[in-house]
């Protein structure tokens, strides 16, 4: 089970405090000059697609004895332009750097990732289409 807790800290800005003891904010509309560093709620969403897929990723291309040196991840995704403006396609850009690095394994620790331990890209999944690519960097 996972909780997230945020409460109202004045105008558009919800404040809460991650599992870890860390600080985040959200606020709707654009930040002006005086406000806090926060983030767009549904930007948040998409990078914890990106973290949860990472650490998978990582953890796996270990596992495979797969030497990465830098993994990045990159999310668009794609909306209606009508409200409620839902997403109805996300795509997920990896670009993985390393030592002798092979793509069948990458594409390997990436579908493990989407369809068996990435809670969030499968709830995600279940909402819309996720669609991913990946390359590796030398």
């Amino acid at each position: 089970m996972v909780t997230a807790k945020m409460k109202w800290a004045g105008g558009l800005r919800f404040e809460g405090i991650s599992a870890f003891g860390e600080k985040i904010a959200t606020a709707g509309g654009k930040p002006t000059g005086d406000q806090e560093p926060s983030y767009n709620p549904t930007e948040l969403m998409f990078f914890g697609l990106a973290g949860c897929a990472g650490v998978d990723v990582v953890n796996i291309m270990g596992k495979m004895r797969q030497k990465l040196t830098s993994l990045e991840m990159e999310v668009v995704a794609h909306q209606n332009d009508d409200y409620p403006k839902p997403f109805h396609t996300v795509e997920v850009k990896f670009i993985a750097r390393g030592e002798n690095l092979d793509l069948n394994k990458l594409a390997r620790a990436i579908a493990l990732s989407e369809e068996k331990y990435c809670a969030v890209s499968q709830t995600i999944r279940t909402l819309g289409e996720v669609t991913t690519n990946y390359k590796i960097v030398t």
